[in-house]
């Protein structure tokens, strides 16, 4: 897997951006352009993009936490003083019913992950996320929206909707746990919908056989209340940090940088590789105290990743054996729900970290990527994932930087960077071969992850052998 740090605001003017509001930081520092950045690897890619950046002599580096998109973090739980009444009020509402995808989405917008947006999408922010993947704010700038955050109802529902203006939100379970306001109904067109997203119709995309194609034909946006944070009850909602308090986190630890790393699969030594390589370029650059955040995505997935609470127990053995430095990541869940929709998804991931206050993100061969759902191909170009991340509208704030391939060195016996002379000394070990290792019994060779975290894998897949004997026994029987 290749990855690549996306840095522009190096290339801009030079300045790492501080917290809204907040009072210069005790870890603001000089450094000195010639002694630090000219020795730089990256120093060369940095000046084709901007060749007058030679010229300067110093450079600012301040607190990591950017602003995020649209100036502030936008936050839609009800107060507390104000929950007794907003409840009542929804009691009185035509309600719609929520699935466990939509509550995800729900969870998203709540906490500003989709920072400026403020509820589900109305027609035109639709439109614009749809066509331009991006929305246009009042003062004429543009925020990076690659994927439509939409609510779907069927006809029963909007002919219940009627004239309101307002519905109340019922979760899964039938409670009610919000509303929206002001709303508007549009027509669902789904196969533009799945086109656009996608680029393909071709059935078998997890996300919309899930979810879109059993949703309603109509689209519902409006303003968003929520009347407590959302929570799974499922043991891991200490782990789903809030991009307020990701923030809040890192001035704690004094971050002057923070770079995002996010995966689906468990973390093994070639993802390590790449996120401590990460940090020490950055200490090389000048940071003092850079700051991983480990963010794997935690909405839904499709049937044959890592189930979610697999997964963090694998993480935390990666720290626990000091495979990662606990003192310097912060490991997190982040709450959006899984498309597989390639360079149109990884915009959104992106851009959902610039709201967390990450300034560096970390991306890699095929982000967000799958196999072609009919043929025996990538569906989309390993590649293009990462030139658009680095082209993309709406992310000037993050930085880019590019990173060599990591995999298995059979000489070494560990996980390094890929040397092209010696090709056939190296062993590339996908996701799905890492699973099928697991699922089978047989062990990857030493030093492709931590023995304790590979044995949280074991674990799993015998426990789901043994579940599907028991399955196979009872019908058998």
């Amino acid at each position: 897997m290749s990855l690549l740090i996306r840095s522009s605001s190096y290339v801009s003017h030079l300045t790492l951006f501080q917290p809204r509001n907040s009072k210069p930081s005790s870890f603001t520092n000089q450094i000195s352009f010639v002694s630090s950045f000219n020795h730089n690897p990256f120093l060369n890619l940095v000046y084709k993009r901007n060749p007058t950046m030679q010229s300067v002599s110093k450079m600012t580096v301040k607190s990591s936490l950017i602003d995020p998109d649209g100036g502030e973090l936008v936050e839609l739980i009800v107060p507390e003083s104000e929950i007794g009444a907003k409840k009542a009020e929804s009691e009185t509402m035509p309600t719609v019913k929520l699935t466990k995808i939509d509550l995800e989405w729900v969870h998203v917008i709540s906490e500003g992950w989709a920072s400026p947006l403020k509820g589900f999408m109305r027609e035109d922010e639709y439109l614009q996320s749809l066509h331009f993947n991006s929305l246009r704010l009042k003062n004429g700038t543009f925020v990076n929206m690659s994927l439509p955050i939409v609510l779907a109802i069927d006809d029963e529902t909007k002919e219940q909707i009627g004239s309101s203006q307002n519905v109340a939100l019922l979760c899964p379970q039938g409670d009610i746990i919000g509303s929206l306001r002001s709303v508007e109904v549009y027509k669902h067109n789904k196969e533009e919908r799945i086109a656009r997203t996608w680029g393909t119709t071709s059935p078998g995309l997890p996300y919309v056989e899930e979810y879109i194609t059993p949703s309603g034909n109509w689209l519902i946006g409006g303003d968003l209340e929520v009347f407590k944070p959302i929570k799974y009850n499922d043991g891991l909602d200490h782990y789903r940090l809030s991009p307020k308090q990701l923030r809040e986190e890192f001035d704690n630890r004094q971050a002057d940088a923070v770079f995002a790393f996010q995966l689906r699969n468990p973390v093994h030594n070639g993802h390590a590789l790449l996120m401590n390589d990460t940090r020490k370029r950055l200490l090389e650059m000048g940071y003092k105290n850079p700051i991983l955040l480990l963010h794997p995505l935690g909405g839904f997935t499709k049937a044959d990743d890592v189930p979610l609470d697999v997964r963090m127990e694998q993480h935390s053995k990666v720290l626990e054996d000091g495979v990662l430095d606990p003192k310097t990541t912060i490991v997190s869940i982040f709450p959006s729900p899984m498309h597989y929709a390639g360079p149109t998804e990884v915009q959104w991931h992106a851009k959902a970290r610039i709201n967390a206050g990450a300034n560096f993100y970390i991306v890699g061969r095929d982000p967000a990527g799958m196999g072609h759902p009919t043929e025996k191909r990538d569906l989309y170009d390993p590649d293009h994932g990462k030139k658009v991340l680095s082209m993309a509208p709406g992310l000037e704030k993050l930085n880019i930087l590019p990173f060599r391939v990591a995999a298995y060195d059979t000489i070494e016996k560990k996980m390094a960077f890929f040397d092209p002379s010696r090709a056939k000394e190296f062993l590339f070990i996908s996701g799905t071969k890492m699973r099928t290792y697991a699922r089978t019994g047989e062990n990857p060779p030493d030093g492709f992850m931590c023995p304790s975290g590979w044995n949280v894998l074991v674990r799993y897949y015998e426990s789901l052998q043994e579940s599907e004997a028991k399955q196979q026994a009872v019908v058998s029987a």
